[in-house]
């Protein structure tokens, strides 16, 4: 990587280049002159890759940085003006000074102290240093994302993705692994930018539960998305952003999991950069087991006179999942500097999940129905009737993933052109096998019974995108953005169930088996513009999106064939403004649209096996769902205090709502319907609000609310969807730092009662706690994490509709803890400083290490 490159990614982390914007009219806007200077310690040593950062007193958007090479040089361009110069190295003193950039040239050698090391002792000789330093907040305000840090994150040590998105603000996690945003579960996940196989298809939990947190570098939660972004989920973005080391040398680090429900997991990070290449590799593996609990209580309201056999008037379940499961996952790539202002990047990922799960359930149906033995029949009395029934499901999973990408970045010129091709090539396959055991005893008749079903599943989902992205700067305060975007994919699924009872003949059941073939093109352009006017910086931006859908449905012997095309093309327009109060205090105003298209299972009459007493059929007919977003919000940004208020109000189009109704089957045992159905408008509107605070050294507080209300106004044939009510959800962390080597962390989260016209869900509440210390003079870190201290997280509805009510309980894992041991190596920048002699006060020789590279 070049020297040039680094100091722009520097530049971008350190000053956060997306607030870059101004005006196309500053027309005349001064020009960048070249300032080259040298960095030297107290004996006139120079300092070899020292960090240089200029911040312009009047402008941040003029601000820089650079890396000195290894003979202390470094050069950069800077608009003349006033500025702050801070200088950082390792194993010297922060230096700041303030300096007049009035014309091009060199600013001469500019000095910085050797740090005084506590003990007296001088500092052993170094090959090989860490240049850099923990975040001092968990999560920052950009004018269109939140950026979250896991690192700080203690409780989430040595878990994986789905622990980590349970504590990030505006982000919750239900007991199920359903990820939502502001209480909306239509959330777009991203792997680096990209839609990934990493995250499996239709794997929900377990894919996120697949990625280990240690691989995590940050999480950008981005609720209003930009024209920039594809315009899926309404509920907003979750772009993950994996490690991938830019230090010089070798580096890397391993981290091995032990814990409860039985857990292990073995994971590691490993770079190695020299001139122009950076090699990387990140992977692991582990094995976990998981217990859920579901339980349910169902009560008819139906007349009996209205059915000719009967109906059930009250069904009880209690149900027991277990499972274990094996996964690795392995991501290696290069990033080369093919000229100073061009590089390219490759990579490829294998990801592996396997699955064995046993589930039992226990089924007590209180059922009245007609004596059919009876003389008379069907003029008979009503009889009641107890039926018991245990069905055992015992099955497996496997599915394996595969993703090649390819990128290149040029540079135009030196005003900052800039364009970016990206393809990527996604395979992904699923493989199932389930097989069912119902025993079933009606107490009237003193009749046992035996169901016997295999179900054979079987999914496969190939994506192939293309992307290109050209910035223009215009002049020194503005810049105009532009792509083009090509998606395309291909959805793949067989679905067998066949059937015995008695022992009898098996038998294909034709209602559940069928195949599916889903293709789904998405051409998409965008342009936006950004800039700054003094305190006023703004970014307009369009998206146009046309989208080809084509269905193919079909049921076992050609009984049922259903196909789907859609075509459409809309427009998503986005708008983001921001002004500064100060410079540590900001307002944004946002706004952006969204859709949110059904998935393949939504546009089809699929059943599912799984659970034949609760099954769920798509919709041919249904739309795509249309929401306008709209965001308020406040940051303020200083040294012990991060505040970040937000009000946001959203109103959708077409909304899908799920319409149940209930029915017997065969046996006359109750069944509950489902059907998404596009049933009128929701809007939502409230206030999200999260904070740090740091009172003291070794105290820092998180804190998290988000307080909304909800209104729904649609019906469909005789179910009412309209109705609106309140809720709340909120986290506190607090870290304390007893001592430099050692944290500890306490974290707790309420999510209030949610009531909609048919549906009462009831509050939930936990606690986790973790600690963390730093071992082996400083290469190691050993954690411990509680996860669900008080065993209380559980999610608890009552459904209720005019013809029945239900009760369900679930708890998807009960309490957990587990231990954790991180070690680094070869941190760092890779220094190849003079070297300087060993203390005299130790024991060794003078003799010099050879450093290896």
């Amino acid at each position: 990587m070049t020297k040039t490159e680094i100091t722009q990614t520097l530049t971008k982390k350190t000053l956060g280049l997306t607030l870059l914007l101004s005006a196309a009219a500053f027309a005349f806007a001064q020009e960048k002159v070249n300032v080259s200077g040298k960095i030297v310690d107290a004996q006139n040593q120079t300092v070899p890759y020292a960090s240089v950062t200029f911040s312009n007193s009047t402008n941040k958007l003029f601000s820089d940085a650079a890396l000195t090479d290894e003979q202390g040089n470094y050069a950069l361009q800077l608009i003349p003006g006033n500025y702050e110069i801070t200088i950082e190295a390792v194993d010297f003193t922060k230096a700041s000074l303030n300096k007049q950039i009035s014309g091009p040239g060199s600013i001469g050698n500019l000095t910085i102290s050797r740090e005084q090391v506590t003990t007296g002792i001088a500092t052993q000789e170094i090959q090989g240093v860490v240049l850099s330093a923990p975040s001092t907040k968990a999560y920052r305000v950009e004018i269109d994302k939140k950026v979250y840090d896991p690192s700080l994150d203690i409780v989430a040590k040595g878990g994986n993705l789905q622990d980590v998105l349970a504590n990030v603000p505006s982000v919750d996690v239900d007991t199920d692994g359903t990820v939502s945003m502001r209480g909306n579960s239509n959330v777009r996940f991203l792997i680096n930018g990209k839609p990934s196989s990493m995250l499996g298809i239709d794997d929900g939990a377990n894919a996120l539960q697949s990625i280990p947190a240690d691989q995590i570098e940050r999480i950008e939660v981005i609720t209003n998305p930009s024209s920039k972004y594809e315009a899926s989920g309404t509920a907003g973005i979750l772009n993950i952003i994996l490690k991938k080391s830019k230090k010089v040398g070798f580096n890397g680090s391993v981290e091995g999991t032990l814990g409860y429900l039985p857990t292990t997991r073995l994971n590691t990070n490993l770079s190695w950069r020299k001139g122009a290449w950076t090699y990387y590799i990140n992977g692991g593996g582990g094995y976990s087991r998981n217990k859920s609990k579901n339980n349910s209580e169902f009560n008819s309201f139906l007349d009996p006179t209205m059915l000719n056999d009967g109906f059930s008037m009250k069904s009880v379940q209690t149900g027991l999942n277990e499972g274990e499961n094996k996964n690795y996952n392995v991501t290696t790539g290069f990033v080369v500097d093919v000229t100073e202002k061009s590089s390219l990047n490759a990579s490829v990922m294998f990801r592996n999940f396997n699955n064995e799960s046993t589930s039992e359930t226990n089924y007590f149906d209180s059922i009245i129905l007609k004596d059919r033995n009876a003389v008379g029949y069907p003029a008979v009395p009503y009889i009641m009737q107890d039926q018991f029934t245990n069905r055992l499901s015992v099955g497996t999973s496997v599915n394996n993933s595969f993703q090649a990408d390819l990128g290149f970045d040029q540079k135009i010129g030196d005003k900052g052109q800039l364009i970016s091709l990206a393809t990527s090539y996604q395979k992904n396959k699923s493989d199932g096998t389930s097989a069912i055991t119902e025993n079933g005893f009606d107490n009237q008749f003193d009749i046992a019974t035996l169901t016997s079903n295999n179900i054979l599943t079987s999914s496969e989902n190939t994506t192939f995108l293309a992307k290109a992205d050209y910035e223009l700067p215009v002049g020194e305060f503005s810049k105009i953005e532009a792509g083009a975007r090509f998606d395309a994919n291909k959805n793949d699924y067989d679905y067998y169930v066949d059937q015995s009872e008695n022992g009898g003949p098996t038998a294909v059941l034709p209602d559940f088996t069928s195949k599916t073939f889903y293709n789904e093109n998405i051409l998409a352009g965008y342009a936006q513009f950004k800039s700054k006017i003094n305190n006023f910086g703004y970014q307009i931006g369009l998206r146009a999106e046309n989208t080809d859908i084509g269905v193919n449905f079909k049921r076992v012997n050609d009984a049922q064939q259903v196909s789907v095309d859609k075509n459409y093309l809309k427009f998503f327009p986005s708008a983001f403004f921001s002004y500064d109060l100060d410079k540590n205090n900001q307002l944004l105003l946002n706004y952006s649209r969204r859709i949110n298209r059904p998935r393949s299972f939504f546009l089809i009459p699929f059943m599912s096996y799984n659970n034949n007493r609760n099954l769920f059929s798509g919709n041919p007919d249904l739309n795509p769902t249309y929401e306008n977003s709209f965001e308020l919000g406040y940051n303020l940004s200083k040294s012990k205090v991060t505040f970040n208020p937000t009000l946001y109000y959203k109103k959708s189009e077409d909304e899908v709502n799920f319409y149940q109704y209930s029915g017997l089957n065969d046996e006359g045992n109750t069944v509950i319907y489902t059907m998404p159905v596009n049933a009128g408008t929701e809007s939502q509107y409230g206030l999200d609000l999260n904070a740090t605070y740091d009172p003291f050294k070794w105290w820092k507080i998180m804190g998290s609310a988000d307080v909304f209300g909800y209104k729904n106004e649609g019906s469909y044939e005789d179910f009412d969807f309209s109705g609106e009510g309140f809720s709340t959800r909120f986290r506190l962390t607090n870290t304390f730092k007893p001592d430099k080597k050692t944290s500890v962390q306490i974290q707790g989260f309420y999510r209030g009662a949610q009531n909609t016209v048919s549906q009462q869900r009831e509050p939930m509440y936990a606690v986790n706690l973790g600690a963390s210390r730093t071992i082996l003079d400083g290469n190691g870190t050993v954690s411990f994490n509680i996860q669900d201290i008080f065993n209380t997280r559980a999610r608890e509805n009552l459904t209720i509709t005019p013809s029945y009510s239900q009760y369900s309980y679930m708890q998807w894992q009960p309490r957990q803890f587990s231990i954790s041991l991180t070690y680094r190596f070869k941190q760092g920048e890779k220094v190849e400083q003079p070297k300087r002699k060993k203390d005299i006060n130790s024991n060794a020789t003078g003799d010099e290490d050879q450093v290896p590279m």
